[in-house]
């Protein structure tokens, strides 16, 4: 028996809530009242290819709304693109990326699954885990001639990205080319009624749609999420640039990377990293935008100690609010920090490859430029000589750069 017409347009007003791109809405809209008569959920694809270890907050967008489906009784079908990520996907890149071994990919790929279980429901019913190994590590010549047919090289040179590397000159590989091919086959292959991808995959799940069609399947509904602005809110998330939360990191880890956030990236991130009602998103962005500095920081850290408890037990935003407060606020040295074992052996050592061997800084030059910046301090003893040669007298201190970046060194030997 069929949902009343109210229930199926809540549920399309949760589905696309927050959507770039939805391809198309009507689409959607059929495909929910089918399921609603039938009472066979649909078949709602995600492809991650596991080219780095750690799943981040931009990744989690797109993860959350696949739970969205999932919370309203659907299937995930997530595909572990371990032979295309051996291809690479080309998407944004102005070069070739070097090919990642198997090896590689496997364990990328373990602990990807490890980490979905954060946000997606893993009960046997409501998840379909799938490698596009199956299917496309078997094909013979044939059937690559065969899937090659099914579009053209204009087509594909419609991408934005191979447009601009094709007019600039830059190397294309063949193989590269067939990278939207193979994903749009893994649509085929798993029969997918809806495909999840952020913004930049736009192009390659329309190609899964095409692909569908060629094969007489009825084409899949395309849903792009955004985005996720990264720390510096200017460049989307990326671990590369060091600009991410990752969702395995510790409580206090993510809640102070979040009150780091511009204030202009508040409302977006509620939207995209809570997994809020619209209504609950809308009402808080209200808070923002009629709220002093006092209730805009409170909105803040409401936000922060949801992602927090999303990703850790309940009650540990709470705990890391604390935490924030006691460094930020009493300015102690947190609660918990890691130690860092430097060799005897290696000792004295300049203070910038100090803190970079310490985990620190990113490079040596880094180093002498908190130093000069006034933001490194031994023991509470702020130290401003950056060409100071630490000694094996750093023995048990604790190392300190800006705010948020802490060490205890043993040395060893």
């Amino acid at each position: 028996m069929s949902l009343p017409i109210g229930e199926i347009e809540e549920q399309v007003r949760i589905l696309t809530a927050g959507c770039v791109d939805v391809i198309t809405g009507a689409d959607l809209r059929s495909r929910l009242e089918r399921s609603a008569t039938t009472g066979e959920p649909l078949r709602v694809k995600l492809g991650v290819d596991p080219t780095a270890s750690d799943i981040h907050l931009g990744f989690a967008v797109v993860l959350r709304k696949l739970r969205q489906f999932q919370d309203l009784g659907h299937v995930a079908v997530l595909i572990i693109g371990d032979f295309t990520a051996m291809v690479g996907d080309p998407t944004g890149r102005s070069a070739t990326r070097p090919r990642l071994s198997r090896e590689e990919v496997d364990a990328h790929a373990r602990t990807y699954i490890d980490q979905v279980g954060a946000v997606l429901d893993l009960s046997p019913d409501r998840v379909e885990i799938r490698r596009n190994s199956e299917w496309l590590a078997g094909m013979g010549m044939e059937e690559v001639l065969r899937l090659t047919a099914s579009t053209t090289v204009a087509r594909i040179l419609e991408r934005n990205d191979f447009a601009k590397r094709y007019a600039d000159g830059a190397p294309i590989s063949v193989m590269e080319l067939l990278y939207p091919l193979l994903q749009g086959q893994d649509s085929v292959e798993v029969r997918a009624d809806v495909e999840l991808g952020g913004t930049d995959q736009l192009f390659n799940n329309l190609m899964g749609r095409q692909l569908q069609e060629h094969a007489g399947q009825a084409p899949q509904v395309v849903m792009t999420t955004p985005l996720l602005e990264g720390l510096d809110g200017v460049q989307k998330m990326s671990k590369s640039l060091g600009n991410y939360v990752g969702i395995a990191e510790p409580p206090a880890e993510q809640f102070g990377k979040i009150m780091s956030i511009p204030d202009a990236l508040v409302p977006r991130w509620l939207s995209l990293t809570t997994g809020w009602h619209p209504d609950a998103v809308d009402a808080a962005v209200a808070e923002l935008d009629a709220g002093a500095g006092v209730e805009r920081n409170a909105v803040k850290r409401r936000l922060a100690r949801t992602v927090v408890d999303l990703y850790h037990p309940r009650g540990s935003g709470d705990g890391a609010e604390a935490e924030f407060d006691r460094v930020f606020k009493q300015h102690a040295a947190p609660t918990e920090v890691d130690d860092v074992e430097i060799p005897r052996t290696e000792l004295p050592m300049p203070i910038g490859p100090f803190l970079n061997q310490a985990g620190l800084v990113q490079s040596n030059k880094e180093g002498r430029r908190q130093v000069d910046q006034g933001a490194v301090r031994i023991d509470g003893e702020k130290v401003t000589d950056a060409d100071l040669s630490v000694t094996a007298a750093v023995d048990g201190c604790r190392v300190q750069v800006g705010k948020r970046h802490w060490a205890r060194i043993v040395v060893t030997g």
